[in-house]
């Protein structure tokens, strides 16, 4: 069994405690995880500090180049990468692939935003006064960032942190999250190779809270990107003072279903954007409302398609859904299904659950204040509720304390200009799930699902200060 000691000033480090992680699927223990404590985090961040001075210094080909090598190694590593992604988060393997595939597709972009990182001309003598200067921008790297991933995206969200920092010549530390520190662990490997100089990347593990705090209240580390729930989203914002953050967080992501469209083929999609790790996406499809007109048709095509999803472990190919991520979101997951039960909605499927996984559940007719439908339910459950009318439609996608991105299903062009206007997310799909994302993309939500955006180049301009420079050629 591995023994995963700490990464830091690029050196593996001992702790006197280490924690026995669990796969989710087979319950056996996979390795043994070093548990980081307040010492150890300022060790990391003392390391990040030291080298910040050679990330600023390094020219952006260099920067390029270093992750240009990681898209190499970790395309040659493919395999490997997807089956220990599988392993420790019960992801299943078909998912795992197009995730490291993904991941590749972040860190090239990345590789290629490294070069692209300018200012620009400022036309001074716009306004009285300003004659006889010439200004400029520049973009500087921010010096260290603190970087907080979730357990559900082990390597892509990583590199959505990862990847911009090293591209605008920051260091970082990372505190994955504690059911998948081993994808951090390889990816830091991979990087190593790549020729990233030591100290830059600092990868911690232990009690989230205490390394988390010890993060976002350290004045040395000047941007904190987090990725999680909005609760802990809110405690990062009100701790870290005056610094950058950016926050992703949840969301119970909503598709409106207008009639006109080809009910099948939309059937087909939803069942993937609904199901895909078990629901465990922050844009997964959880909120269903389909007009009156084609209510009855959708439902019995998009459960027809939630039973030909195959259920077992995740590394077996075939496997659609797998085990949740820990038994107590089995638990909650069941008791949000039955609360919804007790209010009225009915169960078109699922609805139990076996050996930690939960069946892709199908309800329907859901009020609006069940939890299944006000919050995220992170399994694979969705709601389809009727709607008459369009308005009614958005109305309900708006009542949400969440707004990361929706869908919309329609044939008219007038319809979906106005419902975009009026969808008050961060992101609309016109003739898609909520649930679809590439990674150049910016990326993010409003109200309680977060601040900023990702995707590399609108992380970059978080990840880097903006100097004015101004002369005087009077």
């Amino acid at each position: 069994m591995k023994r995963q000691k700490l990464l830091i000033g690029g050196r593996e480090v001992e702790t006197a405690t280490y924690t026995t992680l669990y796969a989710p699927y087979s319950k056996k223990a996979i390795a043994e995880i070093a548990d980081a404590g307040l010492a150890e985090a300022n060790l990391a961040i003392e390391a990040a500090v030291e080298a910040k001075a050679i990330m600023r210094k390094m020219p952006a080909h260099k920067r390029a180049a270093i992750l240009e090598k990681l898209v190499q190694l970790l395309a040659e590593r493919r395999e490997e990468a997807a089956r220990l992604v599988a392993l420790e988060a019960a992801k299943p393997l078909k998912a795992a692939y197009a995730e490291v595939d993904r991941t590749i597709q972040t860190y090239q972009i990345a590789a290629e935003e490294a070069k692209r990182i300018h200012g620009e001309t400022i036309p001074m003598d716009a306004v009285p006064g300003g004659e006889g200067r010439f200004g400029y921008t520049v973009r500087e790297p921010i010096g260290v960032v603190g970087a907080i991933t979730p357990f559900n995206f082990p390597l892509n969200l990583v590199a959505h942190k990862l990847g911009p920092a090293i591209a605008s010549g920051n260091s970082i530390v990372l505190k994955p999250a504690p059911q998948t520190p081993l994808s951090a662990y390889f990816i830091a490997e991979l990087l190593q190779e790549a020729g990233l100089p030591e100290g830059v990347l600092n990868v911690i593990t232990g009690d989230g809270r205490l390394l988390g705090e010890a993060i976002v209240k350290d004045p040395r580390v000047n941007m904190v990107t987090f990725t999680g729930s909005a609760a802990v989203g809110a405690s990062i914002r009100a701790m870290a003072g005056i610094k950058r953050v950016t926050l992703e967080l949840g969301s119970n992501s909503a598709v409106i279903i207008d009639k006109g469209v080809h009910i099948e083929a939309v059937a087909t999609r939803a069942a993937v954007g609904a199901f895909s790790y078990q629901g465990q996406v922050c844009i997964s499809l959880q909120r269903v409302y389909v007009l009156a007109e084609v209510f009855e048709e959708f439902v019995e095509r998009f459960t027809a398609e939630v039973q030909k999803l195959q259920i077992g472990d995740p590394l077996d190919p075939a496997t659609d859904v797998s085990a949740l991520i820990s038994e107590r979101d089995v638990t909650r997951a069941l008791e949000w299904m039955e609360e919804a039960r007790e209010l009225g909605a009915a169960i078109a499927c699922g609805g139990t659950a076996e050996d930690g996984i939960v069946m892709p559940t199908v309800l329907l007719n859901v009020p609006s204040h069940a939890q299944v439908s006000c919050k995220e339910v992170f399994a694979p459950v969705v709601i389809v509720n009727k709607v008459d009318t369009l308005e009614e439609a958005v109305e309900k996608v708006n009542d949400s304390e969440f707004g990361l991105q929706a869908g919309l299903y329609t044939n008219d062009l007038k319809t979906a200009l106005d419902l975009s206007e009026l969808l008050q997310v961060g992101g609309v799909m016109i003739n898609d799930i909520p649930t679809f994302r590439v990674d150049q993309m910016p990326y993010g939500g409003i109200k309680q699902s977060g601040l900023g955006r990702e995707g590399i180049k609108y992380a970059i301009e978080d990840m880097t200060e903006l100097k004015l420079v101004v002369f005087n050629r009077s």
